[in-house]
């Protein structure tokens, strides 16, 4: 097996090749129906199946904090709230974006994950935590809201219903 040692820490190699979404797109195939967006996928064939992809590389207009004035059922986001500036602004952005008795799916990098850390990793703008996100949301108004703990990925998913 391929490994990588980051500061005395080794983590699978499958870590930086991208495409993290994968570990988490069996999970959100039961939540993610109908129509809906798959903000940050990086390159559309990594996209959530059947979603618009959105994401800043693309030559459209979308980005997180901008999408297409219409409401959707669902969306799925992989490894990008950490990365845009204002994570509370966005996900109330995007809490506008659901229709009501829509899906929020998140998978989002763990602390556990030194690279991953701010500081260490300065595209990352933010360091969340599983808790974070599920005071967030059931704060913010959503329903049944569910924490995966960290996978082999160091990563956690979190989900809940507008």
């Amino acid at each position: 097996m391929q490994v990588v040692d980051y500061k005395g820490d080794t983590y699978p190699h499958f870590q930086t090749i991208g495409n993290a979404s994968q570990f988490a797109i069996p999970f959100a195939k039961y939540v993610c129906n109908g129509s809906g967006y798959d903000i940050g996928c990086m390159k559309q064939e990594w996209a959530f199946p059947g979603a618009t992809p959105i994401d800043l590389d693309f030559d459209d207009p979308w980005h997180a904090d901008n999408l297409p004035p219409v409401l959707v059922d669902y969306i799925f986001s992989s490894h990008c709230l950490e990365h845009v500036p204002d994570w509370v602004e966005t996900m109330n952005y995007w809490y506008e974006c659901i229709k009501p008795g829509g899906t929020l799916f998140l998978y989002l990098p763990d602390y556990s994950q030194k690279y991953w850390r701010p500081w260490n990793n300065r595209r990352h703008k933010h360091c969340l935590k599983p808790e974070f996100i599920h005071d967030y949301m059931v704060d913010k108004g959503y329903k049944n809201v569910f924490v995966s703990g960290v996978d082999l990925n160091n990563a956690f998913m979190v989900m809940g219903e507008k």
